[in-house]
């Protein structure tokens, strides 16, 4: 099944309506508690950077606290894009605990849900609309590393992060090896 890209942004555009967000950084916490979720928050050990609980209408979002907080506010939105767009009832751990964890495979880009998980939170993270109203009449260089700085910032997340989703809209090139 192919990612379905259109649906992601039907469902971020309506949550971003919803929770009435007009400008960056986008409150996802607050978001993934209006769908009903719990944040739980605590170090982990190893590379575990959250999870997903569900049990009848209990909802709960793990999130490693050792990790930077950019990288909390990608994995709330990430486990969020799995409960609102994934049926979690291929992993069943103790009594009928549905839970799902980021796994090895997700950074690898094979695995099709973690692929639509980490587009849902790319989107809502760093929503087109918002991003082109940021960057109108400006010229990104990635050399210009203030101004990139700056606008990862503004939406709290990762440079990295940021830099794909820029190179995925058509604002950065690729640089291809010769």
């Amino acid at each position: 099944m192919p990612i379905r890209r259109f649906k992601i942004q039907k469902l971020v555009s309506e949550l971003l309506d919803e929770f009435e967000v007009a400008k960056p950084p986008v409150p996802v916490r607050r978001i993934a508690r209006g769908r009903g979720a719990r944040i739980f928050r605590e170090g982990q050990e190893g590379d575990l950077s959250g999870f997903l609980f569900r049990r009848g209408k209990e909802i709960i979002i793990g999130v490693n606290t050792d990790q930077a907080p950019v990288r909390q506010r990608f994995t709330i939105a990430h486990e969020l894009g799995h409960l609102l767009l994934h049926d979690l009832t291929e992993l069943h751990v103790d009594h009928g605990f549905t839970v799902r964890l980021r796994s090895d495979l997700s950074s690898l880009g094979l695995d099709e849900q973690e692929m639509e998980a980490n587009r849902f939170a790319a989107e809502l993270l760093m929503p087109m609309r918002l991003l082109k109203e940021d960057l109108e009449g400006t010229e990104l260089d990635l050399t210009d590393d203030e101004t990139f700085r700056s606008l990862a910032k503004r939406y709290g997340v990762s440079a990295q992060a940021l830099a794909i989703r820029l190179t995925g809209l058509g604002y950065l090139a690729t640089v291809e090896a010769t």
